[in-house]
């Protein structure tokens, strides 16, 4: 072999190696390494929805356990969660933390209508994931305007007219009330209910009141809705106003048909404090298990889901949805996360976000599964109505969607 074709293949070699080194290392957009995925979140660990702080406290409950076990594809999950108070303007001073100083690789279930919204722009200005927000408002699924922003949750309009649908089936001359939180999140719900009554709206919409998040109780708009004389109460609130409205609207002796919105109807954190037995008979939509009903009691993935608990979170209360939603979001996020291999770049982890396909998880109710697309950023899209009994939400009828 002449010098010349022993430096040839040893270059050629080297070039090899190098290729197979960097394909090894990976690509990495920034908050990853070969080690680690940095991503960032903002709760409310304190304010009026500090109820749903347990989500966040739960999250870092689930990836202490998935980094105690190895990881996803060998690189640790850091997961950096910032109390944000429910208050749009500390999101946004904190997210802003998040993304240039912490230079995390991406956002993860930041809660609230309001907050996201506040970010909602910069995130995509700034091309970073904002992924599986914790609320169902539906401008969260718009890939066209917003290619970096995809929700979770059902959306609110589809939750809203599911209501609409049932009520127009069941109960066509009701008489309704509604109450809603003064933003996005309320204004949303409350225009799924009246799409979903259509030219009924006008006549069966007796009355609407509104509150805000800063507002100490709702008493005095309970009473304004009880004396218009409806039969029919919606309540679109967050846990603190649910489990306020349903303790006074019994307390006032009035006694309507009870619908209370999903992000509401927790057992744990809304029927407890407004007291069990004030809650009989109220309806609401679900579309995971609800740990506290009894025909799940011997279900595979429940059983996992307490082991969970009682081994990695233990001062959370299994009896609060919130933490089983809390789980459910955690084990979406770890799947896109393998799907993305050794790409870790932003780019393929908002590819892999839209590419999920018959993703199940086995805590949502049986036949659902998740499906999203380039052009569908809606994961939810059916639900099951429950009623209250005192001690559990019992599911009754068919998982149905807002287009059914």
């Amino acid at each position: 072999m002449t010098s010349r074709t022993l430096n040839l293949v040893l270059a050629a070699s080297a070039s090899l190696a190098f290729s197979v080194g960097a394909m090894a290392a990976g690509k990495y957009g920034p908050g990853a390494s070969d080690t680690e995925i940095k991503i960032g979140q903002t709760m409310p660990y304190s304010g009026p929805a500090s109820a749903y702080g347990t989500i966040g406290k739960l999250h870092q409950a689930y990836f202490k356990m998935v980094n105690e076990q190895g990881g996803i594809n060998g690189r640790k999950v850091n997961l950096i969660s910032l109390d944000d108070g429910y208050s749009p303007p500390k999101t946004v001073e904190q997210i802003r933390k998040l993304v240039e100083q912490e230079e995390v690789l991406a956002t993860f279930n930041t809660l609230g209508t309001a907050p996201n919204s506040a970010i909602h722009k910069y995130m995509n200005a700034k091309k970073v994931p904002h992924l599986f927000l914790s609320t169902g408002a539906t401008k969260w699924a718009d890939p066209k305007a917003y290619p970096w922003t995809i929700g979770w949750n059902i959306a609110y309009q589809s939750e809203g007219m599911i209501y609409a649908k049932w009520l127009l089936k069941n109960k066509p001359n009701a008489k309704v009330a509604i109450l809603y939180q003064n933003d996005d999140y309320g204004k949303d719900v409350l225009k799924g209910v009246k799409d979903g009554l259509g030219a009924k709206a006008a006549t069966m919409v007796v009355k609407e009141a509104t509150y805000e998040v800063s507002d100490p109780t709702v008493d005095s708009q309970i009473l304004t809705l009880q004396a218009s004389g409806a039969d029919t109460f919606i309540n679109i609130t967050t846990p603190k106003f649910s489990a306020q409205a349903i303790r006074k609207a019994f307390d006032s002796g009035w006694k309507p048909l009870h619908i209370v919105n999903n992000v509401g109807a927790s057992v744990g954190s809304v029927l407890v404090p407004a007291g069990l037995d004030k809650s009989k008979d109220l309806i609401t939509l679900q579309y995971y298990k609800d740990p506290n009903d009894p025909q799940w009691k011997d279900d595979p993935a429940m059983l996992e889901w307490r082991a969970f608990m009682g081994r990695h979170y233990r001062e959370g209360d299994p009896k609060d949805a919130s933490n089983m939603y809390a789980y459910l979001t955690a084990q979406t996020l770890h799947q896109v996360l393998k799907q993305c291999g050794n790409d870790l770049t932003r780019e393929n982890l908002m590819k892999q976000a839209a590419n999920l396909k018959n993703f199940k998880l086995p805590l949502l109710l049986p036949g659902m599964a998740i499906n999203t697309s380039p052009t569908d950023f809606f994961l939810m899209e059916q639900g099951q109505l429950a009623k209250f009994n005192g001690t559990q939400w019992v599911l009754f009828g068919e998982l149905i969607g807002a287009n059914d």
